[in-house]
């Protein structure tokens, strides 16, 4: 039995580590990608929003597959066609291929990220002990890994489809015979229980009672997507970096997010996970504090620092908490907040962009700072549940992920 859940571990991480990759491949080479297609600077947010609302959509639809389907199913054959549909943006030629590419990146990617998270919230259970942070963590490094490669890329000037290949050649068979190992949960999101927490057949209690995770998911990811898209901007035009300078935020960001994950799982299982979302959410808004008031550029890169230290505990404690919360339909509940992913990234970027052309990016910054300080207000819908036994804390449930994905 603990021989299964290694291999399902093992399996999930690189699962997780693959979609990094892939997601960094995409998003670092967006200039390459219009220059190749020649899309107009205005048709471009078109094409970049048209992801996330796919990927929502693909996560609402997992909810409703995972009542049929294992999401160890659902994984196995959706990250192979991520990463194909990312080969396909690098190779087509006309408008047609890249907005269909795109579309289904989209898409699969929903399904992905959704049923990715759902296997990682059964294995924790199982495990009885916070490990969700390391599979987000390994994520982190995969990312580090996709902008290295897309920096090789554009330094040596080339083909999209030149870069791309190898690296799908080598994880599209790595995840396909990975995911042989896949270990599902009890099926918490085919069936609600008895147990299964606030659930009612309307589902209109499920998400009152899911409303405040699903908060502190759009304000992460408002502020990741401030980090991801603003950062360089803000160093070169408001803080006077050089250009060179003003790259280097945003892979301490990723370096740091790679570095608090890792040890997250540690100060969850010493303090709880209540106290880390808390430290989390004022690390954060310390950090766009900083960037907010910085005298100079080196003063903002360490504001964002703080802010990847911040940040990078929330998410994967937000579905960690959906899963307690909902421990009887945890599949339905992350597929749901998975949507909130995409909502967060959605607004994000325009809301700070809006406020800075009409305001200032100093004032602009200020807005992710109040917006993630909220969790600080929410961070005791992160306590574990009381179970049916009485107690506080998450039970071991190897009985009940005792079975991969290939039957075992």
């Amino acid at each position: 039995m603990t021989e299964v859940l290694r291999r399902g571990r093992a399996s999930l991480a690189l699962s997780f580590f693959a979609q990094g990759v892939a997601f960094a491949l995409l998003v670092t080479r967006i200039p390459a990608i219009q220059d190749r297609y020649g899309v107009s600077d205005a048709l471009l947010p078109v094409f970049l929003a048209a992801v996330p609302i796919l990927a929502g959509v693909g996560s609402v639809a997992t909810e409703r597959l995972v009542k049929r389907i294992p999401p160890s199913r659902l994984l196995r054959w959706s990250q192979p066609v991520v990463l194909l549909a990312l080969l396909g943006v690098g190779a087509g030629d006309r408008m047609a291929v890249l907005g269909f590419a795109l579309a289904l990146f989209g898409l699969a990617v929903g399904v992905l990220d959704a049923s990715m998270n759902m296997l990682g919230v059964s294995l924790q259970r199982a495990y009885g002990r916070s490990i969700m942070l390391s599979f987000h963590a390994v994520y982190s490094l995969g990312g580090i890994l996709g902008a290295s490669l897309a920096w090789a890329g554009a330094h040596w000037h080339l083909a999209l489809w030149v870069s791309y290949l190898p690296v799908v050649l080598v994880l599209l068979p790595a995840v396909v015979v990975g995911s042989r190992w896949y270990v599902d949960g009890d099926g918490a999101g085919r069936e609600a229980v008895g147990e299964a927490g606030p659930v009612e057949g309307g589902g209109g209690v499920v998400f009152k009672a899911l409303l405040p995770l699903c908060l502190v998911m759009t304000f992460a990811y408002i502020g990741d997507s401030t980090v991801s898209n603003w950062s360089a901007k803000y160093l070169q035009d408001v803080l006077g970096s050089s250009e060179q300078l003003a790259t280097v935020p945003y892979n301490v960001y990723m370096v740091t997010t790679l570095l608090g994950r890792a040890l997250g799982d540690l100060g969850v299982r010493r303090f709880g996970a209540v106290a880390v979302v808390r430290v989390g959410a004022l690390a954060a808004a310390a950090g766009f504090a900083v960037v907010a008031v910085a005298p100079g550029a080196w003063a903002g890169m360490g504001g964002f620092t703080l802010v990847g230290l911040g940040l990078c505990v929330l998410v994967p404690q937000t579905f960690a908490a959906a899963g307690r919360l909902f421990p009887g339909a945890s599949d339905a509940a992350v597929a749901r907040l998975n949507v909130f992913n995409y909502v967060g990234f959605l607004i994000g970027s325009p809301l700070v962009g809006a406020l800075g052309d009409a305001w200032s990016y100093r004032g602009a910054m200020a807005v992710p700072m109040v917006l993630v300080l909220v969790t600080f207000v929410y961070a005791r819908s992160f306590a574990p549940q009381p179970d049916r036994y009485g107690g506080g804390h998450e039970r071991p449930r190897t009985a009940d992920v005792g079975r991969g994905s290939n039957g075992v």
